[in-house]
């Protein structure tokens, strides 16, 4: 669900803020620092880093005897997941979908923990003129996913099937590049997610929340490699918790969680607010516990886009025992 974007206008304008830069770093420190760097899909783009952010502001991974000073990142997919296997400190949170296809592919990995438990936040919005106002209005139109097998196309698939209505899919790219599509009326409803959503929930109107449609999809896990698991059993355990806790800061705290995210993702802080407020809301970040349910509905929806063949083993890829 990648944010590059071609410009085309204010609303345009201001996603190519959020999503055009990939930070590489929480630190302020030197290119030279000597800490350690987790890998964190969309990390900037995207919440599913917020609660790396926490642990490193707050010093939660320091409390722990590690030296965690910063986020290596990626637009996602497979790189997110090559960058994983191929870093000094092998671990990080990449999209389910991504673990599963590099399984398949005979890389050694370990499910380690969950990251978000959910697509909920995803939803489709058209403009607050558009007489667009329900799931049923899309029946025959021509309607934005980001891009083919994507969770976006996947979710369009579930939720249309769900109401029976047949829509005309068109992959834009991305998110971006769906707002431009729609702005320019190649469709009339396109998928958007916080923090973009939070900047222009006054410009756009909501046509239908996964939240209100589907049950609980795990989007994103936690992944190491099954050597570094053996070796570094304490470290994993350590690195796991560290997020656990500042998953717990986020719920607690959301007002101060915002402000580092905002920091941290260069935000402007209401925004970051607001989207951290309905994320906590639906509780998105999950602490790690694993949910089988929701990721047999990512594996089935991966089979609708066909992603995937049939249903995935998950004794074969999950291992429970660090959490």
């Amino acid at each position: 669900m990648s944010l590059m974007i071609r410009a085309g206008g204010a609303i345009l304008a201001a996603v190519m803020a959020v999503g055009s830069a990939l930070p590489v770093s929480l630190s302020a420190s030197s290119p030279a620092a000597a800490g350690e760097k987790v890998t964190v899909t969309h990390w900037g783009q995207l919440m599913y880093g917020a609660p790396y952010a926490v642990a490193i502001e707050k010093g939660f991974y320091k409390e722990l005897g590690l030296d965690i000073d910063g986020v290596l990142t990626s637009r996602g997919g497979g790189t997110t997941m090559r960058n994983v296997m191929a870093s000094d400190l092998p671990y990080g949170e990449v999209a389910l979908p991504a673990a599963i296809a590099a399984a398949n592919q005979g890389i050694d990995l370990a499910i380690v923990h969950t990251g978000v438990g959910t697509a909920g936040e995803i939803l489709w919005v058209t403009p607050n003129a558009s007489p667009i106002k329900s799931i049923a209005d899309l029946a025959g139109k021509k309607v934005a996913f980001t891009s083919p097998k994507s969770v976006t196309e996947m979710l369009l698939i579930m939720v249309t099937d769900k109401h029976r209505i047949k829509v005309d899919g068109v992959a834009a790219g991305g998110i971006g590049q769906g707002v431009t599509l729609m702005q320019q009326g190649g469709v009339v409803a396109t998928p958007i997610m916080d923090p973009v959503w939070a900047r222009f929930e006054d410009k756009l109107k909501p046509v239908f929340w996964t939240k209100d449609e589907l049950p609980a999809i795990v989007q994103t896990v936690g992944v190491t490699t099954r050597a570094f698991a053996k070796d570094n059993p304490d470290k994993l355990r350590k690195l796991i918790a560290a997020r656990r806790k500042a998953v717990a800061f986020i719920y607690a705290n959301p007002e101060e969680a915002a402000a580092i995210v905002a920091t941290a993702y260069d935000l402007d802080k209401a925004v970051a607010r607001r989207a951290v407020e309905r994320l906590v809301a639906l509780r998105y970040w999950s602490d790690g516990a694993f949910d089988q349910a929701a990721m047999d509905n990512m594996a089935k929806g991966l089979q609708i886009v066909g992603e995937i063949s049939g249903p995935v083993d998950w004794s074969k890829l999950v291992d429970g025992s660090f959490l």
